[in-house]
């Protein structure tokens, strides 16, 4: 191994802060976020003028009612959303991706994600083929219901890979289970799909494309807490994520229990990536992307620093990718997903290549 690759990740957490330039540049991302915000509430098939869109969140009257409207009752619940759903899913994926010392882990690799995906195939394809007028009746098509039955598939994956956690000694072992987990739950969705007829094939498409726009003030109650919950325990867990960047034997050595550790990151990732699917969808490559952009962009591998990069570069992301999938000033709207991929798999193959990742190294 030659003299770059060997330098480790505590070496290289001690060369900003010496510059005194990490704090500025975390300050800069969260201007970046609430530039992304406010820009999200301006910008879409009807455009508001910013210094409108600004009167309106600070509690006074635009020129046009219907312009509160539009912010109040649509645009910021799903800006909310996305910034929620960005820092969840990027938080999950840093530490994923330290968890299991894999720079190509996601959110999604312990098979949460395909939980919530069987969930709503069950509800979509599986009750919608045996009767679909009791289906239209009763209205499981909302986007209640969907997130209700995302969340029951996204639990029953989590307890599962809980239980797991606590038995598996190694983290290899546990990403392996993970996967077949999702492997299995993708091969009911496929069967499901297809036995059903072409109009719930299209629900449940329409669903997988995930969206921020269908989540209600109600449904962000619940999702907002929730995901708080998750980002405030990874934060409690940033000594023992810094000690597992050197590997296991290393984070034992210095004290950190492991089973509980890995507990710990496994219960929040799956919280963070569950929830997010549940009301989103399964939104794809921000859990991927962002915790190595935060990487380049602070040149560092401190989860301190890190963590708060990946909750302001994550929800400025889903922001502009949102926006994007919006396409302003027209009447279409894009697959939320396609965006995601589109943006995120360049900045990975930039990263991997610039980074030498390939190579088998991690971190930065």
């Amino acid at each position: 191994m030659d003299a770059p690759q060997q330098m480790s990740s505590t070496t290289a957490i001690t060369v900003w802060p010496r510059l005194g330039l990490q704090p500025l540049a975390l300050t800069l991302m969260a201007l970046s976020t609430a530039f992304a915000f406010v820009l999200s509430l301006s910008l879409g098939s009807v455009r508001i003028p910013l210094d409108q869109v600004l009167a309106i969140l600070a509690g006074g009257e635009a020129e046009r009612a219907s312009w509160k409207t539009i912010i109040v009752d649509f645009r910021l619940p799903k800006a909310l959303t996305a910034m929620l759903a960005g820092a969840a899913l990027s938080v999950s994926g840093l530490q994923m991706q330290t968890l299991f010392r894999n720079p190509l882990a996601d959110p999604f690799v312990l098979g949460v994600s395909s939980g919530a995906s069987l969930g709503v195939a069950l509800v979509v394809l599986g009750v919608g083929a045996a009767n679909t007028a009791f289906l239209s009746v009763i209205g499981l098509l909302s986007n209640f219901t969907l997130a209700v039955a995302a969340s029951i598939g996204a639990g029953a994956v989590m307890v599962i890979v809980l239980g797991l956690a606590r038995r598996v000694q190694s983290s290899v072992t546990l990403l392996i289970i993970g996967l077949m987990i999702g492997y299995l739950t993708s091969a009911v969705v496929s069967l499901l799909l297809y036995f059903s007829i072409a109009e719930r094939i299209q629900s449940y498409i329409a669903w997988s494309f995930g969206s921020f726009g269908g989540v209600t003030w109600s449904q962000l109650r619940v999702m907002a807490p929730t995901i708080g919950i998750g980002l405030l325990l990874a934060i409690a867990l940033t000594k023992s994520l810094n000690a597992l960047l050197l590997g296991e034997m290393y984070a034992r050595s210095v004290g950190v229990n492991l089973k509980q550790a890995r507990f710990g990151i496994v219960t929040s990732g799956a919280v963070l990536a569950g929830t997010v699917t549940a009301f989103c969808g399964p939104i794809g490559f921000l859990g991927l992307a962002v915790p190595h952009l935060c990487r380049a962009l602070l040149r560092s591998a401190d989860h301190r620093l890190l963590i708060p990069a990946c909750v302001f570069i994550g929800a400025t992301t889903a922001l502009l990718a949102d926006l994007a999938a919006q396409a302003p000033g027209l009447s279409v709207v894009l697959p939320l997903n396609a965006i995601t991929a589109l943006t995120g798999a360049p900045v990975v193959v930039w990263i991997i290549l610039r980074r030498g990742v390939s190579r088998g190294t991690f971190g930065v």
